[in-house]
């Protein structure tokens, strides 16, 4: 074989084994509030103030995903900026699918959030027997990367569902709701470090929850003062939030500190795998 092919390989197994996804950092986390919070007042926003009403703000959000899709699928390695816009328009199509149901069709909370659960269960069920793992460190095939993007997607629906269901039932407002979201998921990693359990499935646990803490939030913020909120403008909430996400991408594209393999020393293809 002579070095160009070798080289030529070389390349191929790189691309195919380099992860496409970030290391769970506590960058992680914030940006995924923040845009999860972004993606709930966005779609309010082209919604309500542009006019384009929930089926035309389906339509637009959908195409821009579809193209986002494409583009992900096509590089070869974890890009931050074009990983978070991913994230942010999934959030957007995530919290549609579960309005539309709702507000489009009637179907009731109760049954959208069990479908979802369901939906979820399945999602890990297939990508586990067709790949064996479930662990966000081994995404490093289109496949993979697929189940991932599904599973993402439904985690969005299902959070926006039961944490609508929750905050109509309960009617705690946006202070306590904010409070036990927030409690949820520091009882999801209190499991996890104090008594070992699965890291996959405190990860994707606490992603769930990430959903309705970031709506909390969002709510609390920008809602009007005699309703319990704080009752800023929406707009510079969104502006504020994007630009600290802004920020703390372009610090990830920098530092490269969220790359998989980066902080620990490990080499593509020889990454740590947290499904066990």
């Amino acid at each position: 074989m002579n070095a160009p092919n070798a080289m030529s390989q070389a390349g191929t197994a790189l691309r195919w084994t380099a992860s496409k996804v970030p290391e769970v950092t506590i960058y992680f986390w914030i940006i995924k509030i923040l845009a999860t919070t972004v993606g709930e007042t966005a779609a309010d926003y082209l919604n309500m103030n542009l006019g384009l009403g929930l089926r035309g703000t389906t339509v637009v959000t959908v195409a821009l995903l579809s193209l986002t899709f494409v583009a992900q699928f096509w590089v070869d390695r974890y890009i931050p900026a074009l990983y978070w816009w991913t994230v942010l328009l999934v959030s957007v199509t995530g919290t549609l699918i579960t309005d539309n149901l709702t507000d489009g069709i009637g179907v009731p909370l109760q049954v959208s959030t069990a479908v979802f659960a369901v939906a979820l269960v399945l999602v890990f069920g297939a990508w586990y027997l067709v790949e064996g793992t479930l662990s966000i460190h081994s995404i490093r095939t289109r496949r993979r990367e697929a189940f991932y993007w599904l599973a993402v997607l439904v985690t969005f629906a299902l959070g926006t569902a039961a944490g609508d269901l929750i905050a109509e039932k309960l009617a705690l407002g946006y202070w306590l709701s904010l409070l036990l979201f927030a409690g949820v998921i520091g009882v999801i990693t209190a499991l996890h470090h104090g008594f070992h359990r699965s890291a996959v499935a405190a990860f994707w646990a606490a992603y769930i929850v990430t959903r309705p803490l970031g709506a909390s939030l969002g709510d609390l913020l920008t809602q009007p003062q005699d309703e319990g909120g704080f009752g800023l403008d929406s707009t510079m909430v969104n502006l504020v939030f994007l630009g600290v996400i802004v920020v703390l991408v372009g610090y990830l594209s920098w530092t490269k500190v969220d790359q998989i393999g980066a902080r620990g020393g490990a080499t593509a293809g020889v990454v740590p795998d947290i499904a066990r």
